[in-house]
């Protein structure tokens, strides 16, 4: 398996962005976020949301990397056991 440079990456955090097609033309945002100091997967998890669908595939790719920024800044304030 390739690995992929994470879009966003810090001293604590890495987060991968990514997208897929739907059906009908419109793009699913992909996004994968790791706490780099116990690799604990932050997203997605159980019952996650989905990241769109947008119109195209960048923005379904920025609404990922947005909502990554998120889940990091939520976990710095109050970080998950």
């Amino acid at each position: 398996m390739a690995r992929h440079k994470a879009d966003v990456a810090d001293d604590e955090f890495e987060i991968f962005a990514s997208y897929h097609s739907t059906g009908d033309g419109r793009y699913i945002g992909g996004l994968k976020v790791i706490r780099k100091a116990d690799r604990r997967i932050l997203f997605p998890f159980e019952g996650a949301p989905q990241i769109g669908p947008y119109d195209s595939a960048d923005e379904a790719r920025h609404a990922a990397v947005e909502y990554g920024r998120a889940i990091v800044a939520a976990d710095r304030a109050a970080p998950e056991p």
